[in-house]
């Protein structure tokens, strides 16, 4: 029995699990704590993912760079890719929900899944911002210069498990003050909470750029383990359903389970 790789895809198995899990914690604070349908994570999932590799990755040089278009190279530390990814997927959902939110909740549902897949469509067609098709390869990963290559999954599974739970207490600690009170009596009866003179608009803006901006993170945290994003990967169901399957199975409305 190779308990060496065993061990090795056990680690790369609770990495991913760990990400996936940032996503679910978004869609919950969306979903189960104020009820807004969202459908369109893959469009976060994307933008998080390619707005985080366009600001740590340098701008190609050599032979190879007149094959590899993109907008932008930065070089910058993985922390600001991180609440760059976080603060570009909450631009977006502020333009998505200040339109939609004042309407039934099916219109959320519908832009956001139109977003994602226009998102997903413009990385394709547009080479000129991330290289088309072919995406960007060669993600830079924070601390990788710490320990042997071969060694390197254990480091980032603690990075990765380190932001799950900042991630986490931050929200439970929210969920528990007034604002998530406000949140969850939204979901419940949304009539009562308008009627008692809460900015009910307000509130369901805050929760869906709060979600997003956790979908960027999970996006970035995504794109520097695989170190390679291609427009095909954020497709509705690697990017979407699967993330609102774990949510379903986790239980609505509960971290840990999301978790």
């Amino acid at each position: 029995m190779n308990i060496g790789g065993i061990l090795a895809y056990l680690v790369s198995f609770v990495i991913m699990a760990s990400i996936y899990a940032v996503f679910v914690l978004g869609l919950n604070v969306q979903w189960g704590y104020t009820g807004l349908f969202n459908i369109g994570i893959a469009g976060f999932f994307a933008v998080g993912a390619y707005t985080s590799a366009l600001l740590t990755s340098p701008m190609p040089t050599g032979p190879l760079a007149q094959y590899v278009e993109r907008i932008i190279g930065l070089d910058l530390p993985f922390g600001i890719g991180l609440v760059g990814a976080a603060f570009a997927c909450g631009i977006i959902a502020f333009l998505i929900g200040f339109p939609t939110l004042r309407l039934r909740e099916d219109y959320l549902a519908i832009a956001t899944l139109g977003i994602a897949e226009t998102i997903r469509l413009i990385f394709n067609n547009e080479r000129w911002l991330a290289n088309g098709p072919q995406g960007l390869v060669g993600l830079p990963q924070p601390l990788r210069g710490l320990v042997e290559p071969q060694n390197y999954n254990y480091v980032y599974l603690v990075i990765v498990l380190a932001i799950m739970a900042l991630v986490y207490l931050a929200i439970e600690q929210g969920i528990r003050s007034p604002w998530g009170r406000v949140l969850r009596a939204i979901r419940e009866d949304e009539i009562s909470i308008w009627m008692s003179g809460r900015d009910i608009f307000g509130f369901k803006m805050q929760s869906l750029i709060l979600g997003a901006m956790i979908m960027g993170i999970g996006g970035a945290l995504y794109a520097h383990y695989v170190r390679a994003i291609q427009p095909s990967t954020f497709t509705p169901l690697f990017g979407t359903f699967i993330i609102w399957v774990m949510l379903m199975l986790g239980g609505s409305g509960n971290n840990k389970g999301a978790i």
